[in-house]
């Protein structure tokens, strides 16, 4: 029955020509049949055939109103192929398939259906990507119909195969690296606060957005879905990140006029550091400045660490070295760390969302035991993740079906 409903997709009159890519009138070849695997099993598709006689170029019409372009699987079968690989390695989803539609689909073309239907998506996001990110800020008078527009982003490595971190400085004993960074950004929105005053997360406003790849071309990744997700639009725009430097860059660069604020449990970890640092062979006293300036911390009161902290360094400008770093970092980040005026307001001060999203978005697929990815395939299913993750899997199909 689905061999004869598609029959008169694959064949019959055109109305006017067939063109090339390069566009020469294209010659007719007759009927070409191949089978297609289908959710209700194979099935075999005759279609007409064009060459082009300047290019040698082919063409099947048929294959192109069926989305099965150089490929024998169907748009379902490719569905619930990259549904399952979002999930599960690729010999599960092998196992997976047989189980629920009784499809005979290897391991490794289920590999290749998923990082295809991945750089597909990656291709989608481009596109997005291209139509906002030069979009123009209204006039300051245009109304803001969102509250407050959080932004957080973060890095996490992903294994990779040997010839992927040829040469790579890294943290393994011999200095070589053994991941790439996946850099991972994520948006929502909160409108409220709970009657204890502490912000709620506005449900199900969460997107994802990551890749491999350097941060001069992730931000323009993150600063695109921050102006689809309503940059423009918001009264109040918070970044919430651990500090680095590359993350600072990409604030002043493209959210200058932003609230930044320095992850509160990141700030605790280099507080932590520092009095481990000044105070290693004394317990008692590392506690006692510990306690006090983790007060000063949830205060916002961070001239009064830098200024004790000072105090206890050695006179010698050369020794502390690492004390010193750790106290640069208090100072220069001060105005990011101000947390008792950031929870007056009702925002969050912890990065928690893009923390977790690093160990359930990347981590959970990514980096299981005995994983090693390239980065054109780590990059699919990053792309697959962020999609699912972000509730925009039905946006994507609706759109192949357009």
């Amino acid at each position: 029955m689905l061999e004869k409903l598609l029959g008169p997709v694959g064949v019959g009159r055109r109305d006017g020509v067939v063109r090339c890519r390069c566009g020469a009138v294209m010659e007719s070849r007759g009927v070409k049949t191949k089978s297609i695997e289908t959710l209700l099993g194979p099935i075999a598709f005759s279609r007409s055939a064009y060459r082009c006689p300047v290019c040698d170029r082919t063409r099947h019409p048929g294959d192109e109103e069926l989305d099965v372009v150089k490929t024998r699987y169907s748009p379902g079968v490719r569905r619930l192929v990259a549904d399952f690989a979002c999930d599960v390695p690729f010999k599960r989803v092998s196992q997976q398939l047989h189980a629920a539609a009784a499809l005979q689909i290897s391991r490794k073309d289920c590999e290749r259906i998923a990082e295809g239907v991945g750089e597909d998506v990656a291709r989608w996001f481009a596109t997005q990507r291209d139509q906002v990110r030069f979009t123009e800020a209204p006039p300051p008078e245009a109304p803001k119909t969102l509250k407050t527009l959080y932004i957080e982003f973060d890095g996490t490595g992903v294994p990779m195969v040997p010839h992927e971190v040829a040469g790579r400085k890294g943290k393994q004993a011999d200095g070589s690296a053994r991941t790439r960074e996946a850099k991972l950004g994520c948006v929502f929105t909160q409108a409220e606060c709970d009657e204890d005053g502490r912000p709620i997360r506005d449900p199900a406003s969460t997107t994802f957005i990551g890749a491999i790849e350097p941060a001069d071309r992730f931000q323009w990744r993150l600063y695109a879905e921050a102006v689809r997700r309503g940059l423009f639009e918001a009264r109040r725009v918070v970044i919430l990140t651990d500090g680095a430097q590359w993350i600072k860059n990409i604030v002043q660069t493209h959210f200058p006029g932003a609230v930044h604020i320095i992850d509160l449990y990141h700030a605790r970890q280099h507080l932590v550091n520092l009095c481990r640092l000044l105070f290693d062979r004394d317990l008692r006293r590392l506690n006692h400045y510990k306690d006090r300036w983790w007060n000063n911390l949830d205060e916002g009161a961070i001239d009064n660490i830098v200024q004790q902290a000072r105090s206890f360094l050695p006179k010698d400008p050369k020794a502390g070295k690492d004390a010193r770093c750790e106290i640069g970092y208090f100072g220069k980040n001060k105005e990011r760390m101000r947390y008792a005026h950031f929870f007056d307001q009702g925002l969050f001060v912890g990065s928690g969302v893009v923390e977790a999203a690093c160990k359930t978005v990347i981590g959970q697929r990514l980096k299981q035991s005995g994983m090693e990815w390239t980065v054109r395939g780590a990059n699919a299913i990053i792309a697959l993740r962020c999609l699912v993750q972000s509730n925009r899997f039905e946006d994507y199909w609706e759109s192949r079906v357009a």
